[in-house]
């Protein structure tokens, strides 16, 4: 799967987002070694701490249904309308991506859309990261 295709599966992620507090609303696309895709929106909660991001919903539906081995995620967010600038992912999920990803060889794909995005590895995004190796 090339970067334009997780991004569209990023793009109609975000549509499933509930972000009736802050009105953002973040899609991801985490695609699994084996070619499968598994798709997360972010969820708010107005006790804000029980609120999940996009990123963990995908990984965490992809780890319940077994997987372990991770290529690649797409991230786009924005309010309401089209994404209009890159939305990173926050420090716990990328914690979250080291506990299954290779540092080195894990994309993390950021995009305003199909044509706009930068990519760089999770060791870019989470430098000196603290993963299960470091046990």
């Amino acid at each position: 799967m090339d970067n334009k295709e997780l991004i569209r599966e990023a793009l109609e992620a975000r549509e499933q987002a509930y972000v009736p507090y802050s009105k953002y609303k973040v899609g991801a696309a985490l695609l699994t070694k084996g070619g499968k895709v598994y798709r997360g929106c972010n969820i708010e909660n107005a006790a804000y701490t029980p609120t999940n991001c996009a990123e963990r919903t995908a990984f965490f539906k992809a780890v319940s249904e077994g997987e372990r081995e991770f290529e690649a995620i797409a991230i786009v967010g924005g309010y309401d309308g089209i994404p209009s600038d890159f939305a990173y992912p926050c420090g716990v999920c990328r914690q979250v991506m080291m506990e299954f990803c290779n540092p080195e060889k894990f994309r993390v794909i950021t995009a305003v859309s199909e044509d706009k995005y930068l990519e760089k590895t999770l060791e870019e995004m989470l430098p000196h990261g603290f993963g299960p190796e470091n046990l």
